[in-house]
């Protein structure tokens, strides 16, 4: 049986931010850690992009996470394209060229790039309903010195990322 990942410990400089309604950049703190646990698993053709994420950060617990890089390919695709209440779909392979975004437990916020045949390029706020192709091959950074929530924003109205010391 093949693993499903393998973890790498890396020695790494934490900047982080919590702006707590500040909007310059005197808020960001700087935190050094000696450790970041490096997660790399591979998700099969039919799986859930999204799905397979939050199942990953719920079965391990993980509250502080980053995505720090994502290739593969998917054969349907479903985002939340820029300023729309709605997301859309699109049908065909795609390359993931890009996935970024902030991984926990209270919530997650992730973004995605897509190439078709041609090389146009799309991207938007991954949505469930990106089902893999061959491969997606997914490298998360997990912070254990951070937890990351998810909290009303009073100035965009959405829940925004903050940063805490468990």
């Amino acid at each position: 049986m093949r693993a499903k990942y393998f973890i790498f410990v890396l020695p790494m400089l934490i900047f982080a931010c919590n702006p707590k309604g500040k909007t310059d950049t005197q808020t960001a703190k700087r935190m050094k850690t000696s450790d970041m646990e490096v997660v790399v698993i591979r998700l099969r053709p039919e799986q859930d992009l999204k799905k397979e994420l939050e199942n990953f950060v719920s079965e391990h617990q993980i509250q502080a996470g980053i995505l720090l890089t994502c290739v593969g390919s998917l054969q349907k695709t479903h985002l939340r394209l820029a300023n729309q209440p709605e997301g859309t779909s699109f049908e065909g392979k795609q390359e993931i060229v890009s996935l970024v975004g902030t991984l926990g437990v209270s919530g997650s916020h992730l973004h995605l790039s897509i190439s078709d045949s041609t090389g146009k390029t799309i991207g938007g706020h991954l949505l469930e309903g990106c089902l893999v192709y061959t491969t997606a091959e997914i490298a998360i950074g997990i912070l254990p010195q951070l937890r990351f929530e998810r909290e009303l924003d009073s100035i965009s109205t959405y829940k925004e990322l903050t940063i805490h010391k468990p």
